[in-house]
């Protein structure tokens, strides 16, 4: 690729070329990299953990896709934090590819490179890479599925439909959400003229196929367990009731994520695609404004009757950063308030987006300040070896065998800090999630424990229904900086008539 945009209209900026986006994008992940494996792991991270540990068709919260990273990572980095998170921050290297390459398809050499560098500029990419959660497959695989159809939209050559099908596959055994993208390329199908000769190829009909077999394996899961996963999450969507509680919230914080700067071009983008879509069916503008609406419409939907949580939108972020790019290519010379303020935008987001996330980056390392205590959204992470360390001298002197906990947060984060101790951990409660491990042998059950919970949510009084004797220990404190995180609570149990565990599917009980 020469230094000029391909309409050879003004030469190309060197931070929009191909060899100054690669070396930014290696420098980002390096830096992903030294964070990722030298600071400590959040709840669901350690959890994820678990499934990593221990792949399988599919886990009570999500699809499997997470757990086969996790147990990708370990393969290469071992049982450590970086093993945990290493596909997901080699994936965001390998989305920015992807990214370059649609926004090439879509909108130009141009747009391509703001494209990589909007990606990156985002705190969901910035920061979120830094942690292994479902998201990171889903935002890979729905940016890879609309890299295919861009593909087909360029050649046209059927043939893509095949791509599509297996990307999209991918993503539903990611996230759930990615159904919505199906629902998307149905209506793009039928909007847009040119692509919907597509009904006419057996390419169109065998990529569904294709999606549909590879979630196959994953409704067998689901069907051998009392759809449990299922039941998780489509239960969601019922309403039980309605309010204008989290809606603010909602729009809040998916600007904040997607970085305000990147998401007030995105938003300009998408209004001029909605009305390129309903005037002249273009089938750029048609593509990534209908694969978007299902999903953020039912997300609009959900938001009056229930939280959505931050993360859940993030599928949608590879459309809302091409849209965003497509609109800061064309801004080097405005003519209009609007086009001056998405260069404003444009200009400053990648400084503010990057350089906050490498202040994360440090801070997740070498906390930075513990003023914040809890408010910190890193508080998670702090604290794990030195709790760790301290239950393995109770252990020792309370002669106990393993560690009882009743919270899947607890649960993950001390069975990966005590994961070189002779000290397993076993959660008495909500069987279901730990399904695809092995059961605790009954024997070890009979020993004695040590009971550890937050002190916020102890449940040490239902514990002499499983045990006989209960004894309280001491009171442990994480802490960051010597500022305090929360107190533990640690008891002593022992004398389990039966087994303490609870049964495997109490949370479908009436």
């Amino acid at each position: 690729m020469t230094g000029r945009d391909p309409q050879g209209v003004q030469p190309m900026p060197i931070w929009l070329r191909p060899g100054a986006l690669v070396l930014f994008v290696l420098a980002l992940t390096l830096a992903r990299l030294l964070a990722g494996g030298f600071s400590g792991l959040s709840e669901d991270e350690a959890y994820y953990r678990l499934w990593g540990l221990n792949p399988a068709w599919g886990y009570f919260d999500h699809p499997p896709m997470v757990g086969w990273w996790v147990a990708l990572g370990h393969l290469v980095a071992g049982d450590t934090a970086l093993g945990t998170r290493l596909i997901g921050i080699l994936a965001a290297a390998f989305g920015s590819l992807a990214i370059w390459r649609t926004a090439s398809l879509l909108y130009g050499a141009r747009a391509a490179g703001w494209a990589v560098l909007f990606f990156n500029a985002t705190f969901l990419i910035g920061i979120g890479s830094l942690i292994t959660t479902p998201d990171a497959p889903s935002v890979l695989f729905w940016g890879l599925t609309l890299w295919a159809l861009a593909e087909f939209l360029h050649s046209d050559n059927a043939n893509w439909w095949l791509a599509v099908g297996f990307f999209a596959g991918l993503g539903l055994i990611s996230k759930y959400s990615v159904l919505f993208l199906g629902v998307g390329i149905v209506l793009w199908l039928v909007w847009v003229p040119q692509a919907r000769r597509s009904f006419a190829t057996w390419q169109l009909w065998a990529g569904g196929l294709v999606a549909v077999l590879i979630c196959l394996p994953v409704v067998w899961w689901n069907a051998a367990y009392e759809w449990a996963s299922f039941v998780k999450q489509f239960g969601r969507a019922v309403p039980h009731g309605w309010t204008f509680k989290y809606i603010f919230e909602f729009i809040g914080a998916e600007i904040g994520l997607l970085n305000p700067l990147v998401a007030i071009p995105a938003l300009v983008g998408f209004g001029c695609a909605a009305k390129r879509t309903a005037l002249r069916r273009e089938p750029v503008a048609s593509l990534l404004l209908l694969t978007t609406a299902p999903f953020l419409a039912y997300l609009v939907v959900h938001a009056f009757h229930a939280r959505v949580q931050a993360n859940w939108p993030a599928p949608l972020l590879p459309a809302a950063v091409l849209v965003a790019a497509g609109m800061a290519a064309g801004v080097d010379a405005p003519r209009s308030v609007i086009g001056r303020i998405i260069r404003i935008c444009r200009n400053a987001a990648v400084p503010v987006g990057v350089g906050l996330s490498l202040v994360f980056y440090v801070h997740a390392v070498w906390p930075l300040s513990g003023a914040a205590a809890r408010k910190d959204p890193s508080f998670q992470i702090r604290g794990w070896e030195d709790i760790a360390s301290q239950l393995v001298t109770l252990g020792t002197e309370n002669n106990a065998s393993w560690v009882a906990t009743t919270s899947y947060g607890m649960t993950g984060q001390l069975a990966f800090a005590l994961r070189h101790n002779n000290l397993p951990v076993v959660s008495l409660t909500e069987r279901i999630r730990y399904v695809m491990a092995p059961e605790p042998d009954p024997a070890l059950l009979r020993k004695p424990a040590l009971y550890v919970s937050v002190a916020r949510r102890d449940a040490s009084l239902t514990l002499r229904d499983r045990f006989a004797d209960v004894t309280p220990l001491t009171v442990l404190v994480r802490r960051v900086r010597g500022v305090a995180l929360e107190e533990i609570r640690v008891y002593r149990v022992e004398g389990a008539a039966a087994s303490p565990l609870d049964p495997l599917f109490p949370v479908f009980a009436n």
